[in-house]
């Protein structure tokens, strides 16, 4: 089928050639000057040449990440070629400790606003939420374009627009992608499928094919050398798709020297292990999308005799989706409810929940805290935590692990014991992949720019042509023709789109900020009535202090502070003028934080609050 792919994408190269051929201009077969290929997203980041090529006009394949190449997560990827459009997945960004209220970011979608009559399908690579999470805001706004995806990564799309917006999946135009060798035409792209190795079921690599060049996209990937199911796979055959071929690689493993990667066979021996010497209860964090290893522990713990109580809300949807599906078969004989944990010898009980990454109102926080209505910790338990720390969570990971070292002498992370097989890449699987697969230009994608800058460098350190690596911001748009690209000039719009409970993109930057200086110093607020009349104050100005000072322990600050609000909105009556409420506001909020800041040296939120009388 891949012989099949190829065929065609040859075709319409040769047809376009045909066209093209009698329209160039006769005596140079050319329509401009030949020109080198002097360019590279690395020369626009300060790696590598000064020149962009010139292309020339007519049909030109643009590629536009709208997310994923600064930060990890939020990955979206719009294919442009005429007025056909491709999206490449439609994720979410966790906030950072500076983004105080927000639940998620997803990406701005202002670049396909008037085009999205022109879009016809948005591809979903896997099912984990940097990939999916903004499905169910993004679809509707887009007009519901054809989905195309595998069975569970389907299914946990459809789940979560129910769950956003109850009804919303039955408008979906779903295309099932039943077996890599199934093949779609979108407009002038040719989309195919290849099989990839990677930490939840039915991912996927993408194949996106054009007249003016072949995108190889893995997704997200991992190169297992020893896998629990098969031989390992290679990607030599992607290196036969019709040239230039342009792989795009997930590239978060950059970093990752060591060349000893954990097997799957590793983790799940230890993991075994673990749960068969238990003296008690035995606890396992990990990711809700680990249908693969979730149905692994379901099957050793039926094989064993224990029972398997599943907790965290996603956790829970995640396995019965994957139960409907097929890709898990055990049942009620060893899944419990979590409410009947306290029937059985707690020798006989294994619980995996969510919560590892230390999220405060995750499963495992709350049974660390003592919160948890079902399960308490004993100094005999085992706990595992199965999973990787996802960067910005050091912090609270570390806190959680301390808490449970409290309660708990058996606690079990990948820093003493492989008991997580992580679903990237490392340093060793990129320079492997860029030689099985033989590209003509690297897109390094899917990680912090520093990360992305290490994956060029291992590229070129394999003998990789430096011109033809291009290293992306999110809105960069790289266009490729005639076996050139440059980059233009121009950029889409990447702002962040908060999304604070029911808001979505209503907290910007300015609110964004009051929070963190919410945060940080407090707020004052001010209450003075004045006397419509004359204009001075009536009675004594009220202070409401939160997160700034404690006011029972600082009433020489407090008196201060009334007077000078006084002399503030009574100065002026000295000069027979009445200014209006809006100045004497900003004249309290502007002397008084300096006042506060002289004397504290903090910069509280001053809100002064005028009432006439």
């Amino acid at each position: 089928m891949l012989g099949t792919f190829t065929n065609h994408m040859e075709n319409q190269i040769e047809n376009k050639t045909e066209q093209k051929a009698q329209t160039e201009n006769p005596s140079t077969g050319s329509t401009g000057s030949p020109q080198a290929r002097t360019s590279s997203g690395l020369q626009a980041n300060s790696l590598g040449q000064t020149q962009k090529p010139k292309i020339q006009r007519g049909p030109t394949l643009k590629i536009i990440p709208l997310g994923g190449m600064e930060e990890v997560g939020r990955n979206m990827t719009v294919f442009e070629y005429e007025k056909d459009i491709v999206i490449l997945d439609m994720g979410i960004q966790f906030p950072e400790e500076d983004m105080p209220g927000i639940d998620y970011i997803i990406p701005s979608i202002s670049y396909l606003k008037g085009k999205e009559k022109n879009i016809r399908a948005v591809i979903f690579s896997h099912g984990h939420l940097d990939h999916i999470g903004a499905a169910p805001l993004l679809l509707p706004k887009l007009g519901y374009p054809p989905v195309v995806g595998r069975d569970l990564t389907i299914a946990m799309i459809k789940k979560r627009m129910e769950d956003f917006n109850k009804g919303s999946a039955k408008k979906l135009d779903v295309i099932k992608v039943n077996s890599v060798n199934d093949r779609f035409d979108f407009g002038k792209f040719r989309i195919g499928f290849f099989n990839v190795e990677h930490s939840i079921v039915d991912a996927v690599g993408v194949i996106i094919g054009t007249p003016q060049g072949t995108v190889i996209h893995p997704g997200d990937w991992t190169m297992e050398k020893d896998p629990i199911n098969g031989q390992p796979l290679t990607y030599r055959h992607l290196a036969n798709l019709p040239k230039p071929k342009i792989l795009m690689l997930e590239s978060l493993g950059a970093t990752h020297n060591s060349p000893i990667m954990v097997s799957e066979k590793e983790m799940y021996a230890n993991l075994e292990r673990l749960i068969a010497q238990a003296q008690g209860k035995v606890i396992i964090g990990t990711f809700a999308s680990q249908i693969n290893r979730v149905g692994h522990l379901l099957e050793y713990a039926k094989q064993i005799g224990k029972k398997v109580a599943l907790d965290g809300y996603s956790m829970k949807i995640n396995v019965e989706i994957a139960k409907e599906l097929g890709y898990i078969k055990v049942g009620n004989e060893t899944i419990i409810p979590v409410s009947n944990i306290g029937k059985y010898p707690d020798n006989q009980v294994i619980v995996i929940c969510t919560g590892a990454q230390g999220e405060g109102n995750a499963v495992l926080s709350r049974i660390v805290s003592g919160d948890h209505k079902f399960i308490k910790v004993k100094k005999n338990d085992t706990i595992i935590f199965s999973s990787s720390v996802i960067p910005g969570n050091e912090r609270t990971i570390q806190r959680l692990k301390d808490n449970l070292y409290r309660k708990c002498d058996n606690v079990v992370h990948s820093d003493i014991m492989d008991v997580h097989a992580s679903g990237h890449c490392n340093a060793d699987s990129i320079k492997e992949m860029i030689k099985q697969v033989q590209p003509d230009f690297f897109l390094p994608v899917y990680a912090n720019h520093y990360i992305l800058k290490e994956a060029a460098k291992l590229a070129i350190n394999i003998g990789f042509p430096e011109k033809n690596i291009f290293v992306l911001d999110n809105g960069s748009i790289i266009e490729f023709r005639n076996k050139q690209a440059r980059l233009s000039n121009k950029k889409a719009e990447t702002g962040y789109v908060f999304v604070d409970g029911l808001g979505i993109g209503d907290v910007g930057e300015v609110v964004l900020r009051d929070r963190q200086n919410l945060s940080q110093d407090g707020m004052f607020v001010i209450i003075v009535a004045i006397d419509r009349t004359t204009g001075k104050v009536k009675g004594s100005p009220d202070i409401i202090s939160r997160g700034f000072i404690y006011l029972r322990e600082s009433q020489e600050l407090l008196r201060e502070t009334r007077k000078r609000v006084i002399g503030i909105v009574e100065k002026p009556l000295k000069d027979n003028t009445k200014p209006s409420p809006t100045y004497i506001k900003d004249e309290i909020r502007n002397k008084i934080g300096e006042f506060l800041f002289l004397k504290t040296e903090r910069r509280p939120m001053v809100l002064p609050v005028v009432l006439e009388i």
